[in-house]
């Protein structure tokens, strides 16, 4: 039997990012909370975020910056909790923070401190924690749910899932919440890596590969209609493939075996410049390249046009010259994949959203039954998008709960 201690109004399984802002939220609201987590140490997606200073929003976060099978789903929370409710937050807390990039925030300090924040907030709503807490099986029981665990059985009116998606399995990633939706009946839009490097086979990028470290401004584009994409941001070369914040962009529209073009030169016409050069100096195709490249790309370069790259400008055809700048402009690159779910920032894909409510994250054909952040099928660009639906799914579902 269980006890009467061990029911609640609501409990929230997964603290992290999402799973902590609603427990805090709907703690605050009245609600006595249970949250649960299998982790020891919480927060570790916000900890690693960031390069250690977590890009927690973005300033110009809106639903055109989110992919989803029903595009339209994030606009009711996203408006309800926007960056500037987040930002208050922190004031609040005294955490201090800049922007860095394209209204990209960050802490000044320490990523610890948005989880510290969280942590208050819970504690603020007297939320009962329970971490290190292996969950065994959910049922329903009359009204209620009842969660089994390595800590004991525990009731609650309520269930929030917040358990994210597959990515970066070394600190804990499962598809808990993915096997929790279907067992209640909801279905699961195809996951895969998102905001992640692409790779190519080994052959085909050997001459490339020696330049790994390389970075450069570019724009990048692939796909079709609603489904294109198109970014102009850093690119990075490794070994294996192409990386930087471009490439993590591009990949979450990319589909396996399609292409994504590449402007080397995103600010030139590559051609009338090449074919301008050509009448104004005496210089060697390699060195006129490293104007605008790399040095070493631009060799590269140069040797898979089949060019010798020392060719005086001059003495270069243009017909030669026109098939180099287009290709340039528009270098066309085929990945045969990325580097999966353990280098991907996201997870894309997730809960159907069809069978949420926008307004509340609760599932129509299960009362009381909610689902936020990455386990659902919304995924935001590189850039604190992400952190943002986190937050404002969390607040919608907590606020809901809160009035059930």
């Amino acid at each position: 039997m269980v006890n009467r201690m061990s029911r609640y109004d609501l409990a929230v399984i997964g603290a992290g990012a999402a799973g902590m802002m609603c427990a805090g939220v709907a703690g605050q609201l009245g609600s006595r909370v249970l949250l649960l987590d299998h982790a020891t140490r919480l927060g570790e997606k916000i900890r690693i975020s960031g390069g250690g200073r977590c890009n927690f929003t973005n300033l110009h976060a809106s639903p055109a910056n989110f992919l989803s099978q029903n595009p339209h789903f994030c606009r009711s929370a996203l408006a309800r909790y926007t960056p500037q409710d987040f930002l208050d937050l922190l004031r609040r807390h005294g955490i201090a923070w800049h922007e860095k990039h394209k209204g990209q925030l960050f802490c000044n300090d320490s990523a610890e401190d948005i989880i510290a924040m969280l942590r208050a907030e819970c504690a603020a709503g007297d939320v009962a924690l329970r971490s290190g807490c292996t969950i065994q099986a959910v049922r329903r029981a009359g009204d209620d749910f009842e969660i089994d665990t390595t800590q004991g059985v525990f009731r609650s009116r309520q269930l929030v899932v917040a358990t994210g998606g597959l990515s970066i399995p070394k600190i804990g990633a499962t598809d808990f919440g993915y096997r929790l939706a279907r067992q209640f009946g909801l279905h699961i839009i195809e996951t895969r890596p998102a905001l992640v490097p692409l790779t190519f086979p080994a052959e085909a990028w050997a001459p490339f590969a020696q330049l790994s470290g390389i970075a450069l401004d570019c724009q990048l584009s692939t796909g079709a209609g609603k489904g294109k994409g198109s970014f102009r941001e850093d690119l990075l070369l490794t070994h294996r493939g192409l990386s930087g914040p471009a490439i993590l962009q591009i990949s979450s529209y990319w589909q396996p075996g399609t292409a994504i073009a590449v402007d080397l030169l995103p600010d030139d016409d590559a051609v009338e410049w090449l074919l301008g050069e050509k009448q104004a100096t005496r210089r060697h195709l390699n060195n006129v390249l490293a104007q605008r490249l790399p040095a070493r790309l631009a060799d590269a370069w140069c040797a898979m046009e089949g060019v010798s790259p020392t060719a005086p400008l001059g003495e270069l055809p243009d017909k030669a010259l026109r098939r180099l700048g287009e290709r340039l402009n528009r270098w066309e690159l085929r990945p045969s994949g990325s580097e999966g779910y353990r280098k991907a920032e996201v997870t894309l894909g997730g809960v159907d959203t069809r069978a949420l409510s926008s307004a509340t994250m609760m599932a129509e054909s299960v009362p009381g039954l909610y689902m936020i952040g990455e386990v659902v099928d919304v995924t935001g660009w590189l850039g604190g998008y992400n952190f943002q639906w986190a937050w404002a799914s969390a607040v919608a579902a907590a606020r809901a709960a809160a009035a059930y």
